[in-house]
């Protein structure tokens, strides 16, 4: 009853606080809730005395959405999968946990005109949950719509016509039980002229006899309560492109009937587009060249001159046209669409870590759309060890639209947990993978807020992290209890590679040490003093204890035949578990000659061997792994298990962490990129030339060495500080010059230029401090 009473109170309170801003616009549909995979038309013509200079829609619908204004394309698909619910530390104390929607902001103003307008849109409603997936499905198909238009508000509601679309055939089976988007039957003779001068979305369309749409209720309303601002950029819409091989396809043609085969640049989620002449009736099917679970396309002829583009997006190296006999191809076309731009670059001398940072880089790119995903063609799943993994190369590669999804994946992750528990799979239900759920604390969560600086995020989701890590009993030993999982899905997962040798129990040990580390930061950044306290202590009892339990010339938990654990080992390492005496040891007798890890945990293993100062072996290790994969020049991402196995596009393969962390040696230092390092450890390269998206801006940095010369080229955004490490060779660093002066010679600071600090040295790097701007350094070795 109480529950009720709140959820009563939350749903008026969000009604009145957002009514304004949404001008009492209704949730409209069709009279019907559904059906599931239901593609719904919506029409509005408005008139307009003036354009204002400012006109936004605020967009929400169950589940995605296609927007036209006067015949032109405003939004190739906007809308994400349902699942954001409200602030962590309300659920966390009332145990409600509400649904709600998420809204799009779109800017409409150059799109209208004086005069007559006519506003379209193409909502798709899924109808489906998964049993992995990250899409919360309301029951019932609904769009809600509010502009102010200058002093006249537009919003959705019965003036509104609503015509579920003729074309698209809602009972075609979804692709799998796993992903749920469904394949697309478009029949062209029941169509309203898609794709056609005379199509529904423009304005000299005749709706006349569609019907008005329903009215569902108001803001507020159950099953889609308060709507939430879509905090993830809209999709990057790069246009319909030709198909790698256009000029072999040799279009305009007359098919034969046999299967085409059109080649994508890489691997890329795309929508498949087509421009035919066919008699009516002919069948053409659209799928790709993925081996597990495939979004399929089939389109139904009209007589005539025609073209289509299936909106459920499908991916793969290859796109697979069956077009019937005698029918015309004048075009095959296909639209990408990616989660912002490639914004990081990464460039080196050697073809082989060219090539895999490349497909690294590819492989983040198609496993991230409404959430990074751990593959985009078997499931599609927010599993969140996959996430941390994505982590370590996304602040790398992506622009803001992914740390944005990154804030959404633990926005949602916190909030959807349960008594404590950190689900690793969410948000449809808590399936705690307890290495996965230690994972992202350490390694996602305390990233980002390094990475970003919003404390905003990390003041959310911090209680759900206290109270996850407080599960774990500590034991006489000093250790925690190993804890297999308490949800009743829990699964005692650690990883893929080879199982009989999987060391439960150091693993989890040192992945709970790592996440008490790395949440004792954030507690120091939010002023939680006896977080910090508790926190401590149990890092002090657990590092000796550690030592103890486990340590017998590697890490091992009972027989060191069976368990010379790469993965135990490497996890030591990382997490600073494990005395830095101990690092060659590990290196020589476990890392270097083992290799039983999948993806999932080889980067941790590189990065180990990295820390340990062995970054040689740590390129090597990555070339033995990788080399079978980066030979296949038919790939443009990379697999799911060593040498190959599962899907083809993972999102856990992270040897781009490594390259650009640890070989490149760029990484922040202080919070939001205010201060980083450059220490690079180029091993044999000699040439390395990258770009880093932070949120301060671009970092520009290249690097050239030979055997008597070293020079770095950097260019740095404004309130940044950058570590600059000169690597110490067999020979001696003779000069140092910055801009073309010297300010270094035999030993001794020779000249101070304004933007230039000495730092000091170590065993490894002379360095300088250089505030942002441009530079140019060069050390002269003799």
């Amino acid at each position: 009853m109480r529950k009720n009473i709140l959820l009563i109170l939350f749903t008026f309170y969000f009604s009145f606080a957002f009514s304004n801003e949404w001008n009492n616009a209704q949730w409209i549909w069709q009279q019907e809730d559904g059906p599931s995979n239901t593609w719904m038309s919506f029409r509005k013509i408005i008139t307009l005395d003036e354009v204002p200079e400012k006109v936004e829609a605020l967009i929400a619908v169950d589940s995605k959405f296609w927007l036209w204004i006067n015949g032109e394309m405003v939004l190739f698909e906007g809308g994400l999968s349902r699942g954001p619910s409200q602030a962590g530390e309300w659920n966390r104390k009332q145990k409600i946990t509400p649904t709600n929607s998420w809204y799009d902001t779109v800017n409409i103003q150059p799109y209208l005109k004086k005069g007559e307008n006519t506003i379209a849109i193409l909502a798709w409603y899924w109808g489906r949950e998964t049993h992995k997936g990250t899409h919360i499905d309301s029951g019932k198909g609904g769009l809600l719509f509010s502009a102010n238009i200058g002093n006249q508000p537009v919003v959705s509601d019965a003036s509104w016509k609503a015509l579920q679309h003729p074309g698209y055939d809602n009972t075609i089976a979804p692709s799998s039980k796993a992903i749920v988007q469904y394949n697309v039957l478009f029949d062209a003779q029941k169509s309203i002229g898609d794709w056609s001068e005379k199509a529904w979305y423009k304005t000299d369309f005749n709706d006349e006899n569609w019907p008005r749409a329903v009215e569902k209720g108001k803001l507020g309303v159950a099953p889609w309560y308060n709507v939430e601002p879509n905090i993830v950029p809209h999709l990057i819409n790069h246009g319909l492109e030709n198909y790698e091989n256009h000029e072999t396809l040799k279009l305009p043609f007359v098919s034969d009937g046999k299967m085409l085969k059109a080649k994508l640049p890489f691997n890329k989620q795309i929508t498949p587009y087509l421009e035919i002449e066919a008699k009516a009736g002919d069948t053409i099917f659209i799928t790709t060249d993925n081996r597990l679970n495939r979004i399929n396309a089939t389109y139904i002829t009209k007589e005539g001159k025609q073209s289509f583009e299936s909106f459920s997006w499908m991916n793969g190296h290859e796109i697979r046209y069956t077009i019937p006999k005698g029918v015309k191809v004048n075009a095959l076309k296909y639209r990408w669409m990616s989660v912002g731009e490639m914004a990081g670059k990464f460039e080196i001398d050697d073809p082989f870590y060219q090539r895999l940072w490349w497909m690294g880089n590819n492989t983040l790119f198609v496993c991230a759309r409404d959430n990074f995903m751990d593959c985009p063609d078997r499931e599609r799943a927010l599993w969140i060890g996959d996430v941390a993994d994505q982590v370590g190369y996304l602040f790398y590669s992506m622009d803001n639209a992914g740390r944005q999804l990154l804030k959404k994946a633990i926005l949602q992750t916190t909030a959807f947990s349960e008594n404590g528990v950190m689900g690793a799979l969410g948000p449809l239900r808590v399936r705690e993978l307890v290495a996965q759920s230690l994972q992202f604390i350490a390694q996602g969560i305390w990233p980002y807020y390094l990475n970003t600086g919003d404390k905003e995020t990390l003041e959310k989701a911090y209680p759900f992290v206290y109270d996850y890590l407080a599960l774990f009993p500590m034991q006489e030993n000093g250790l925690p209890e190993y804890r297999k999982g308490k949800s009743p899905d829990s699964w005692n997962w650690v990883d893929w590679g080879v199982k009989k040798t999987i060391d439960e129990q150091p693993i989890q040990m040192a992945f709970y040490y790592l996440a008490l580390k790395e949440a004792k930061k954030m507690a120091e950044v939010l002023g939680k003093t006896e977080d910090i306290k508790w926190y401590s202590e149990r890092m002090d009892v657990m590092k000796p204890a550690f030592d103890k339990a486990y340590w017998k010339n590697g890490f091992y938990s009972t027989n060191v035949d069976k368990f010379k654990d790469d993965r135990a080992n490497a996890i030591a390492i990382v997490s600073g578990i494990a005395n830095p005496d101990y690092y060659n040891q590990i290196v020589d007798n476990v890392l270097i000659p083992n290799r039983f890890s999948s993806p999932h945990f080889e980067w941790i293993a590189e990065e180990a061997m990295c820390i340990a100062g062995r970054y040689k072996a740590s390129l090597e290790r990555m070339k033995v792994q990788y080399q079978s994969q980066v030979d296949k020049k038919t790939m443009s991402t990379l697999y799911e298990m060593f040498p190959r196995g599962g899907s083809y596009n993972h999102a856990w393969n992270a040897p781009n962490t490594i390259l650009s962390k640890h070989i490149a040696g760029v990484r922040p230092t202080k919070v939001a990129w205010s201060e980083f390092e450059i220490m690079p450890a180029l091993v044999h390269l000699e040439n390395i030339k990258k770009t880093i998206p932070t949120v301060k801006g671009d970092i520009d940095v290249e690097i050239h060495v030979s055997e008597l010369e070293y020079q770095l080229n950097l260019s740095s955004p404004k309130e940044t500080e950058a570590i600059i490490g000169i690597p110490k060779t067999e020979k001696t660093i003779d000069k140092v010059y910055v801009n073309g002066k010297c300010v270094w010679s035999k030993g001794k600071i020779k000249k101070k230029i304004k933007g230039v600090l000495f730092k000091g040295e170590d065993m490894r790097y002379l360095k300088f401090v250089l505030l942002s701007g441009n530079w140019e350094l060069e050390a002269i070795y003799k």
